[in-house]
C-alpha cells in the first residue's frame, strides 16, 4: 500500500488557522482537491494530521474520513491535560480511523513536552494503541528526547525532521536531537515538511540532501514515512515536488526501501 502519511485538510478560517500565513494557501483544501493527486501518483490513501488545537478538528477529520475511503487514518488532537482525558481517549478510539494524536509545542524550551499532567495523558496512549506525533524545532528537541526516553512502549512519530534550518548547515544542536531519537526503537520520523520550509527560496535536492542523509542514517529504511505535508508545501512547490525529492534521494535504495518509506512503514506504524 502507498500512503501520503502526511497532510491536512482545512475549510479556512483566518482565526481559526491564524498560523497560515502564506496568502496562496488561504482557502479551503478538501478531499475532492487531493484524490486526483494521490491517484496521478499512484498513492493508495493518506494520513490527515490536525491543523488546529481543538477536539471540533479531530471530529472534523473524522468525519471527512468516513465519507473517503482514501483518508485511511487521522491524527487529530485531544486535551492530553484534561482530568478526564482516558474517557475522552476511549470515545475516539471506538473509531478506527483515529489513529494518534498531535500537539503544536510552542513554549521556547519544550517545556510543556515536560508537565505531569501532559505526561499522564501520555501514558494513557498505548493502551488504545494510538501514536503521539512530536512536532518540534531543533531547540525543543531535547524536551523532545526526555519525553521519549519517559515511555519506552509509547508510538512516537518526529513530524517535519524535526524543522531544521535547510538553507543552512545541521545544527549540532539539531543532529544531537536526531540521533537520541533515532535510538528509540518506537520513533518513527516522517520525510516531509521540506518544500515548506524552503518556501519561495530556490532549492534542488542538494538543499536538502545533508538532512535526508542524516535522517537516514540514523533512523533507517524501517522507520521513516513520506509525507507531502499538502497543501502547506505549495508554498514551496507542487504535490509532484515533494514526491520527485524523495523519489530522486532514494534512487539507488532497492524496490524494498522504497516501498517501505512510501507506505509499508506507514501501514505498520498506523496499523492500516
Amino acid at each position: 500500500m502507498r500512503i501520503d502519511a502526511h497532510q491536512h485538510f482545512w475549510n479556512y478560517n483566518p482565526e481559526k488557522y491564524s498560523w497560515i500565513e502564506d496568502k496562496s494557501i488561504q482557502k479551503d483544501f478538501a478531499p475532492q482537491d487531493l484524490k486526483p493527486l494521490l491517484d496521478k501518483h499512484q498513492f493508495d490513501g493518506c494520513i490527515a494530521v490536525q491543523a488546529d488545537q481543538s477536539e471540533d478538528e479531530t471530529n472534523f477529520l473524522l468525519a471527512l474520513a468516513a465519507k473517503h475511503d482514501f483518508i485511511k487514518g487521522v491524527i487529530g488532537w485531544l486535551d492530553l491535560t484534561a482530568e478526564n482525558v482516558e474517557d475522552v481517549l476511549t470515545k475516539h478510539s471506538r473509531n478506527t480511523h483515529f489513529k494518534g494524536i498531535r500537539h503544536t509545542v510552542y513554549d521556547e524550551f519544550g517545556k510543556f513536552m515536560l508537565n505531569a499532567q501532559f505526561h499522564n495523558g501520555i501514558s494513557k496512549l498505548a493502551n488504545f494503541d494510538l501514536v503521539y506525533e512530536i512536532l518540534v524545532f531543533p531547540y525543543q528537541l531535547k524536551a523532545a528526547v526526555e519525553l521519549v526516553n519517559n515511555f519506552p512502549n509509547q508510538k512516537f512519530v518526529l513530524n517535519h525532521m524535526a524543522k531544521p534550518e535547510i538553507f543552512q548547515k545541521p545544527s549540532a544542536q539539531w543532529r544531537n536531537g536526531i540521533k537520541s531519537l533515532a535510538q528509540h526503537k518506537n520513533v518513527y520520523c516522517k520525510f516531509s515538511g521540506l518544500l515548506s520550509a524552503a518556501g519561495e527560496k530556490d532549492w534542488n535536492l542538494q538543499t536538502f540532501s545533508p538532512f535526508l542523509d542524516f535522517v537516514f542514517e540514523n533512523f533507517s529504511e524501517d522507520k521513516l514515512m513520506f509525507g507531502s505535508d499538502w497543501p502547506v508545501s505549495l508554498s514551496g512547490g507542487n504535490y509532484a515536488d515533494n514526491i520527485e525529492v524523495i523519489e530522486e534521494y532514494l534512487s539507488a535504495e532497492s524496490t524494498s526501501v522504497k516501498n517501505k518509506i512510501f507506505g509499508g512503514n506507514a501501514v505498520s506504524c498506523y496499523n492500516l
